[in-house]
C-alpha cells in the first residue's frame, strides 16, 4: 500500500507512537511521519505509507497552522502544562486586547527563537532534552524561522490567565517557545496551556481520521479507503510543464538544461499533461542544469 493518511494525533502520544501504531494496523514497516508534534499537543500528523515515504523531506517543509492557548503567570520548565514551575507571577487582569496585538505584531515575520531544553534538537550529538535530563548545561543554538500570521482567537480555556492565539508558520517553530516569549513581552513569566495542529501543507483538520475510525476500518478491511494519493502530499511544490521530448528524459532521472524561463524556487516539480513525473531542483555544481531529485515511476503515481 502506498499514500498518505492524515492522522489526528491523540494528545499523550508521541508521533513515533503513532508510527509504531499504523505499523500494526497496516501490517507494513515503511511507514513515516511528516513533522513531529509534542505528546501534549494534537492535531493533524499526515502519516505516509509505501513508496509515499519518499516524499517525506517535500511535506515536512510546509508550512502549519496551530491553534494554541497562551497562560500567562506561570513558566515551566518544558514550556508547557505539563512541566515543573520555574516562575510565577500573580495575574489580577489579562493584558487588554490591543495590548496584546500591539506585542503579536513583533512576533510577525522572521524571528529568531531559542528552542526549549525539553525538545529533540541535537547538539553535538545528543538531543536537548537528554542534557536536561541529565542536569548538564548546553548551549543552545538559535534559529530563524517565519510567522506568516499570528491572531488572537477564541479558545476553551480562556480567562483572566489565559488566551487563545491561532498561527502559521514555517516548519521548526517551536509554539512552545512563541507564546514563552510573548508573555515576556507582556510582563509575566508564560507557558502554552494546549496546542492543536489544524493543518498541515494541503491536510487540514476536516481531513483527519481517528484511530477510533482506523480501528473499526481494520476490523472491516477497509484500512486503505483512508489513504490518499502521494500527489496530494507535493501539490503545494511549483510546476514546470515540459513537452513530449523532455517528458522522457525527466522519466529517465537525467539532469536538464536549465529553462530560458525564470526558474521557480527549488525544489519544483516537473509535469506532462498536468501529470507530475519527478521532483526537480537546481544543480548547485552547475548553474545551468537542473536536476532530479525524485523520479515517480507510472506504478507508483497509479497507487
Amino acid at each position: 500500500m502506498d499514500g498518505i493518511l492524515p492522522l489526528w494525533k491523540p494528545v499523550g502520544m508521541t508521533s513515533h507512537d503513532c508510527v509504531i501504531k499504523m505499523r500494526k494496523l497496516f501490517k507494513m514497516k515503511k511507514v513515516g511521519h511528516t513533522g513531529t508534534l509534542d505528546p501534549d499537543a494534537e492535531g493533524v500528523l499526515p502519516i505516509c505509507f509505501g513508496q509515499a515515504t519518499k516524499i517525506v523531506p517535500f511535506l515536512t517543509d510546509t508550512k502549519k497552522t496551530y491553534i494554541a492557548a497562551l497562560r500567562i503567570g506561570r513558566s515551566t520548565e518544558t514550556e508547557d502544562a505539563s512541566g515543573a514551575t520555574v516562575e510565577e507571577k500573580e495575574v489580577t487582569k489579562l493584558p487588554g486586547r490591543e495590548e496584546i496585538e500591539h506585542v503579536l505584531k513583533r512576533f510577525t515575520g522572521a524571528i529568531v527563537q531559542i528552542p526549549p531544553m525539553y525538545s529533540a534538537v541535537k547538539v553535538n550529538g545528543k538531543k536537548l532534552y537528554e542534557y536536561a535530563r541529565a542536569g548538564l548545561p548546553v548551549e543552545r543554538p538559535s534559529r530563524t524561522v517565519h510567522i506568516d500570521s499570528l491572531h488572537i482567537v477564541p479558545h476553551p480555556l480562556e480567562g483572566k490567565d489565559c488566551f487563545g492565539l491561532e498561527i502559521m508558520c514555517s516548519k521548526g517553530t517551536y509554539i512552545r517557545t512563541l507564546c514563552v516569549d510573548i508573555g515576556k513581552e507582556l510582563g509575566y513569566p508564560a507557558h502554552m496551556a494546549a496546542l492543536e495542529r489544524t493543518q498541515t501543507g494541503d491536510f487540514g483538520k476536516t481531513d483527519a481520521v481517528t484511530f477510533a475510525m482506523l480501528e473499526e476500518a481494520a476490523a472491516e478491511n477497509r484500512l486503505e479507503d483512508f489513504l490518499l494519493p502521494m500527489e496530494r502530499g507535493i501539490s503545494h511544490l511549483p510546476r514546470i510543464e515540459v513537452n513530449d521530448e523532455t517528458c522522457i528524459r525527466v522519466k529517465f532521472g537525467q539532469k536538464l538544461p536549465r529553462p530560458d524561463s525564470e526558474l521557480p524556487k527549488s525544489p519544483f516539480l516537473m509535469t506532462h499533461n498536468d501529470q507530475v513525473l519527478a521532483v526537480y531542483e537546481e544543480n548547485q555544481k552547475n548553474e545551468r542544469e537542473i536536476r532530479p531529485v525524485r523520479v515517480f515511476t507510472e506504478e507508483q503515481k497509479s497507487r
